[in-house]
């Protein structure tokens, strides 16, 4: 991959694809797959579809070709206080790793959560997702004791929040 400039825009339909070749890659490559990992949950195959809910708002990082490099999103957090969102399904291909999007996509969130209401946002990672966890921390997230909520993430071992400003 060349230096290309890369952006970040709202989901499009024609994402889909590459959103969950993506999804699926980097969670296998971290070995989240079976029971009680987002790699099974019907969204993967729908972002685009999914994320036009009242709530929810889904990014994708995408070249000057328009290839899509990556995504994350934010809803509400299910079973959850209905001020929390959950940041969502944030996944990058490896070449874009290291470039500083993580934390320009985290922020990107950040925002649009807060224009959609949110007051907190919670999040779930794996503790061997080591440069996540980095991330998170870095922006400003603390890590909680337990899962909150009904996510249907059994497989997750990280929990982290933000009071948004």
């Amino acid at each position: 991959m060349q230096n290309d400039t890369l952006f970040i825009r709202p989901i499009e339909s024609s994402d889909n694809e590459p959103m969950a070749k993506i999804i699926r890659e980097v969670m296998t490559a971290y070995g989240a797959v079976g029971d009680g990992f987002s790699i099974n949950d019907p969204e993967v195959d729908l972002m685009y579809d999914y994320y036009q809910a009242d709530g929810c708002a889904y990014f994708v990082i995408s070249d000057a070709q328009n290839r899509v490099l990556g995504g994350a999103g934010i809803g509400p957090l299910l079973g959850g206080d209905p001020a929390t969102c959950e940041l969502k399904k944030m996944y990058f291909v490896p070449e874009v790793r290291g470039r500083g999007m993580g934390q320009k996509m985290v922020e990107h969130l950040l925002k649009a959560a807060k224009n959609l209401g949110y007051k907190t946002c919670y999040l779930e990672t794996l503790d061997r997702m080591t440069e996540a966890k980095a991330l998170y921390a870095k922006m400003g997230f603390e890590q909680l004791c337990g899962q909150v909520g009904n996510t249907g993430h059994s497989g997750c071992d990280s929990f982290y929040s933000k009071k948004l400003e």
